[in-house]
Formats: structure tokens, C-alpha cells, sequence
């Protein structure tokens, strides 16, 4: 009797698979060698009809050459703000098996300069990729007026 009980307790656990599926070849990936390559990537990347809209905020994921093996869009917000969990952001960095990250969210407004939110939100996800041996490379605002780069302002 024991050991049914156990049986059917295991068919109730959900199974996780950690599995990555890439249709783009290695060779053709674009690759991330400076802010304004990510900037481009990410603007090419950005919906033209939400960039002075509404606030989004996305992940590009890095291989050892800083080839991107990703995009992920985390969250899109309100004209002001969209909420950033950094645990969704260190999920697929190691679901991806990524060994860095570029974080970007675009302003509407057009006003280019991290807030004091943005800042703190950077530092926070830094500290936590740390744990994790995933290196967060850069924070990229974006609109469509051009781009902000944490890392080409000695921010990170």
C-alpha cells in the first residue's frame, strides 16, 4: 500500500526539461562587440509602434563570443514604467546557458537618462548574475531619438 501512495505522488510532480532550440546557425548570429551593436540589434528588435508608447523592457542573451543566442521580452508597462522581475532575466540567461546579458528598456518620452529606479534595477540584477558566473554586460536605454549605454557611461 506504501508504495502505490508513492507512485502516484511522483505522476503529480510536473517534470522540468531545460532544452535550447536554435534555428539560426552559429556563423549567423549577430554579434555584440560594443553599446552601439547592441543599440542596433535592439532597435532592429524594437516594435516601431510601441518604442514612443509604452515601456517595454528586453534581454539580449550572450555566448562566450558575445554572439546572440536570444532575445527575451520580459514586461511591457505603462507610458512611464513597466515592471522588471530579475528573476525572469537570470531564468533565461541560464535556460539559455548565456554566459552575458545586455538589458535595454526604451523611454517613450524620448528622455534618454536613467532614472534613479533604472540605476538601482541595474546594480540589482549585476549583483544577482554575479552568483550565477552570467556577467550583465550592459544596460541600453532606447528610443527612438538614438540610445543610452551604462557601460560607455562607466556605470557599470
Amino acid at each position: 500500500m506504501e508504495s502505490t501512495r508513492n507512485t502516484t505522488a511522483w505522476n503529480n510532480v510536473a517534470e522540468i526539461e531545460l532544452v535550447y532550440k536554435s534555428n539560426v546557425k552559429a556563423c549567423n548570429r549577430p554579434k555584440v562587440a560594443s553599446p552601439v551593436d547592441a543599440a542596433r540589434i535592439l532597435l532592429g528588435m524594437w516594435n516601431e509602434n510601441k518604442i514612443d508608447f509604452v515601456e517595454q523592457f528586453k534581454v539580449l542573451l550572450l555566448n562566450r563570443a558575445n554572439q546572440v543566442i536570444g532575445c527575451v521580452d520580459i514586461s511591457t508597462g505603462t507610458t512611464t514604467c513597466t515592471v522588471v522581475d530579475p528573476k525572469l532575466i537570470l531564468v533565461a540567461a541560464i535556460k539559455a546557458n548565456a554566459c552575458g546579458f545586455v538589458i535595454s528598456h526604451n523611454h517613450p518620452s524620448g528622455n534618454l537618462q536613467p532614472s534613479r529606479a533604472d540605476v538601482h534595477l541595474t546594480e540589482k540584477i549585476k549583483c544577482a548574475a554575479r552568483f550565477h558566473d552570467v556577467k550583465l554586460l550592459d544596460h541600453v536605454i532606447v528610443s527612438s531619438e538614438g540610445y543610452y549605454s551604462f557601460s560607455e557611461e562607466g556605470l557599470l
